[in-house]
């Protein structure tokens, strides 16, 4: 170690871009380049190895280049400070010494998790969600532990399982359940676990990791994350008996080591289903075939796993009622072909909306570009989600566009604050006169001015192109029309 620190030092510097010159590189930067340099030069052994020899990970798991990486991936996902109150900003401040005293501590295994902060999050349909921070320190252990658990676990998983897993997703999962919908199996088992991350068995947890980890010290600190006590809002301190900390890195594996379980049964029932997380869809062909397999996996979930279902979110459905993953399907009637459309869901169009209505307050202080342009930033990443939606769902997003468009134009109605600017601004705008005052003068307030004939005509949906997004048009960006057989040979 001793010759290891000036050798990296006098590397950090060579990678500097000045190349000695009188711009140096911001103490940000220099520590980065640490971190990058020990990540990328000191990993000795890959995921292969780890797979090969499970009774010595506990060394992987403390590498200098494992631990490098994992305080990486925690600066980036930034994330809010623990018990202690470090910042990750402090911790990569502090990263040689940080790392060198993790490693010391993790392989003379007299390494301790600190205690978890709990914050309480409000859930879109209402009530709190609990979620578990754990200081920075430990998120880092987390993230290391995870990068060498995973390699070891995630090919085991069933192809169905599409949460938190490398090169899987929501869209994987949705194209799934699509599949089996238009092979005929369209009703719906529509299964969600009541507060599964507060009600993991953690004896039966550690026992499936068990089955393929032989080193002893990684499922003793496993077992440590897993009792670490929680922080309440009020500072009580609260005991861990059963479940996993939801907030931590490693958590996601935990949940999916446990859900494996279910997997497997499912699949030895000869059934298809559709894995996110805690959020299952098993799609049978009747509705007495989907009460039996509802019956049945109840009560494998309650007397052989020990977890609970949410009997308010779980049902028989048919596929237009089914929530998943803020979509809903809609399988074609005889003689309307054979593609299932997908749509986004009536929870997911409420929050939209929701989320509009809270940027674009009719108090808007600032200027329209400024809110347009939040908008934009929204609406783009809604659709990066939602662009698995068909033609079919297109005419419902024209209607979302149509009323965020209002809803900027009743945002310049009150910026106007008189009826006379507002008559003076849209004359200017060509808004003939009789128009013009029609507006201004009704008697109406901003919502009802914002749809009269005068503010469609000074600011009609083509003066938003260019300046708003549109989730019309950013669905046909991402979704460009197919030249036809016929065409292409034409040419």
């Amino acid at each position: 170690m001793r010759k290891t620190g000036p050798r990296q030092l006098s590397l950090v510097f060579a990678d500097s871009p000045s190349g000695g010159g009188t711009t140096e590189p911001s103490d940000a930067s220099e520590r980065r380049s640490f971190l990058l340099h020990i990540a990328r030069t000191k990993k000795t052994r890959g995921p292969a190895t780890c797979v090969a020899d499970t009774s010595r990970l506990l060394e992987d798991v403390a590498s200098e280049a494992n631990l490098a990486a994992a305080l990486l991936k925690v600066v980036r996902n930034k994330g809010a400070p623990g018990v202690d109150g470090q910042t990750v900003e402090t911790a990569e401040a502090q990263a040689p010494s940080m790392l060198a005293r993790l490693r010391r501590d993790l392989l003379a295994e007299c390494y301790r998790p600190g205690d978890v902060r709990r914050v309480w999050l409000p859930k879109p349909g209402g009530g709190q969600r609990g979620l578990g921070i754990p200081n920075v320190v430990d998120r880092v252990v987390q993230q290391a532990v995870l990068q060498i658990l995973e390699p070891i676990f995630d090919p085991t998983f069933h192809p169905s399982s599409h949460g938190f897993r490398p090169k899987r997703g929501a869209h994987t999962a949705i194209a799934e359940a699509k599949g089996y919908l238009a092979a005929g199996y369209q009703t719906v088992v529509d299964l969600d676990l009541a507060k599964f991350f507060d009600r993991v068995h953690h004896q039966r947890l550690l026992a499936r990791i068990a089955l393929r980890v032989t080193d002893q010290r990684i499922i003793s600190l496993v077992r440590q994350m897993l009792t670490a006590s929680v922080v309440m809002p009020d500072g009580t301190k609260v005991a861990v008996r059963e479940g996993t900390p939801q907030g931590g890195p490693l958590s996601p594996l935990l949940s999916n080591i446990v859900l494996d379980e279910l997997d497997l049964e499912l699949a030895r029932r000869g059934l298809r289903f559709v894995r996110y997380a805690d959020d299952a869809n098993i799609f049978v062909g009747s509705e007495r075939a989907g009460q039996r397999v509802m019956t049945s996996i109840r009560g494998f979930l309650e007397k052989r796993m020990r977890l609970q279902v949410n009997e308010e979110k779980s049902g028989v459905r048919k596929p237009d009622e089914v929530h998943f993953l803020g979509f809903r399907f809609r399988c074609p009637k005889e003689g309307e072909g054979d593609d299932v459309a997908i749509f986004p869901s009536a929870k997911a169009e409420r929050q939209l909306r929701t989320t509009v209505r809270e940027m674009t307050p009719p108090s808007w202080g600032r200027s329209i570009t400024s809110c347009m342009d939040g908008i934009s930033r929204y609406l783009t990443g809604w659709m990066s989600h939602y662009r698995l939606c068909t033609p079919e769902a297109v005419k419902g997003l024209g209607t979302i566009d149509a009323h965020i468009r209002r809803r900027v134009r009743a945002i310049i109605v009150r910026q106007k604050k008189r009826p006379r600017f507002l008559y003076r601004h849209l004359a200017a705008k060509g808004v003939s006169r009789k128009a013009a005052a029609g507006c201004a003068f009704c008697g109406k307030r901003a919502w009802a001015k914002s749809n009269r004939p005068a503010m469609t005509r000074a600011y009609p949906p083509a003066w938003f192109a260019g300046r708003m997004a549109s989730l019309k048009a950013l669905w046909h960006d991402i979704n460009p029309p197919q030249a036809s057989a016929q065409l292409s040979l034409a040419f």
